[in-house]
């Protein structure tokens, strides 16, 4: 059983499929609290088989995306309780940044604003991120004395060529939007009064196209980031063996009849009509 407050640290909305999930601590910049944490997880797990939701979109209320982790809440508060408070705090922060790398349905992330330190967990975790050119990424544990963790630093390193991210995580110097797209650190940046509409025509072109292709498509893409080419090639094979089992097969061949027979679409330019294919 949850109370109320900590419900209401997580604001959710689903409008055209698409599910706007935002951190609701806008008077905190929207750092991460346990209370929030736990929240979070409960929230993924609730959309994640609705047939009303196709697309998941993760923001920040008020000015923020988020700030990181709450200092007091999830450090001081849990440090002065002891290793086990401290434990408890980690695994309810990764498992849901673990559950959204590995999410059934596409996701993207809409960074609004601040995004600092713990923050990067998460944004590592969706499969698209658009930013507002003048969001603000920061990587400012050094300033404190210590190390990016809680994944911050490999999230940095996985996604932006070498000497940028260790440039990144030494200086603790900010990034903005426009130059976290250049150094890839998220997907694109646009001005901040076109963030909404770009997230949503995002989110439009992916509601159209088949579903499993899409998971399949999403989870191959992150397996295949530590493997040679030659187990890479093996596991795209048993990936689409696998897919043809869960409705690939029929969708493969709907989509050849809509080319060859109907010429309704060219897959250069769109996706085929995903809904008249017979699971």
């Amino acid at each position: 059983m949850t109370d109320r407050a900590e419900e209401d640290t997580v604001a959710v909305r689903v409008e055209d499929r698409i599910a706007w999930v935002s951190y609701n601590r806008p008077e905190k910049r929207n750092c991460m609290s346990p209370r929030l944490n736990r929240q979070m997880l409960r929230v993924l797990e609730s959309l994640e088989f609705r047939d009303d939701v196709g697309v998941l979109v993760l923001t920040g209320e008020g000015d923020a995306f988020s700030a990181g982790m709450d200092l007091k809440e999830y450090f001081r508060e849990n440090e002065a309780l002891g290793i086990g408070a401290i434990r408890k705090s980690q695994r309810e922060a990764y498992g849901w940044w673990d559950r959204l790398r590995w999410y059934e349905k596409p996701t993207i992330g809409m960074v609004n604003g601040w995004a600092f330190g713990g923050a990067y967990g998460p944004l590592h975790a969706l499969d698209i991120v658009v930013a507002a050119d003048d969001a603000t990424f920061g990587l400012s544990e050094i300033n404190w004395g210590i190390l990016p963790g809680g994944g911050a630093s490999k999230v940095a390193q996985e996604l932006m060529p070498f000497r940028k991210a260790i440039y990144h995580a030494m200086m603790g110097e900010n990034l903005t939007g426009k130059q976290a797209a250049e150094q890839g650190l998220v997907t694109e940046s646009v001005p901040a009064e076109q963030l909404r509409a770009r997230v949503t025509e995002i989110a439009q072109v992916l509601l159209k196209k088949d579903p499993n292709a899409l998971r399949a498509t999403k989870w191959a893409m992150r397996r295949m980031a530590e493997m040679t080419f030659d187990n890479a090639m093996d596991y795209l094979i048993r990936a689409q063996e696998a897919l043809n089992g869960m409705g690939g097969l029929e969708a493969r061949k709907e989509a050849t009849r809509q080319f060859l027979d109907e010429k309704t679409f060219k897959p250069g330019l769109g996706a085929f009509d995903a809904t008249k294919v017979t699971r």
